[in-house]
């Protein structure tokens, strides 16, 4: 599955298995805001996608996710150098899935997120 937006931000989805994922992503110039951090939404959007590569390998055939809601704390400004972001299922019903995503910079969390994911068929798919 080609991931357009995950490329255009220049984020490695590198692993994702057993509910559980591992992304990261390198900063760059158009990372940054107009005070030279990095900008919260590309922590915000390592965090949600990371979610999502978390969840989608424990979905049926046939089934997809959407996020509903995220919550992320900022905990330190990014400066630079390479993010890693580790997410995790805590829950998974039949149409919800609880997410958390942690973010770190040289091994300093500096993001942590909560969030929930819908799981649903597309109308008129065929079941798993």
């Amino acid at each position: 599955m080609k991931l357009r937006f995950v490329e255009h931000v220049g984020m490695q989805i590198e692993a994702q298995a057993g509910g559980r994922s591992r992304s990261t992503l390198e900063v760059a110039a158009f990372h940054r805001n107009s005070t030279g951090r990095v900008h919260g939404g590309v922590t915000f959007t390592l965090a949600d996608t990371g979610m999502g590569a978390a969840l989608y390998p424990t979905l049926e055939p046939g089934e997809l996710c959407a996020t509903i809601e995220i919550k992320i704390n900022y905990f330190k400004p990014v400066l630079g150098g390479q993010l890693v972001c580790l997410s995790e299922v805590v829950n998974k019903g039949r149409r919800v899935a609880n997410m958390e995503s942690s973010v770190y910079v040289d091994d300093v969390l500096v993001a942590r997120a909560s969030g929930s994911f819908a799981i649903f068929r597309p109308a008129g798919a065929e079941p798993g």
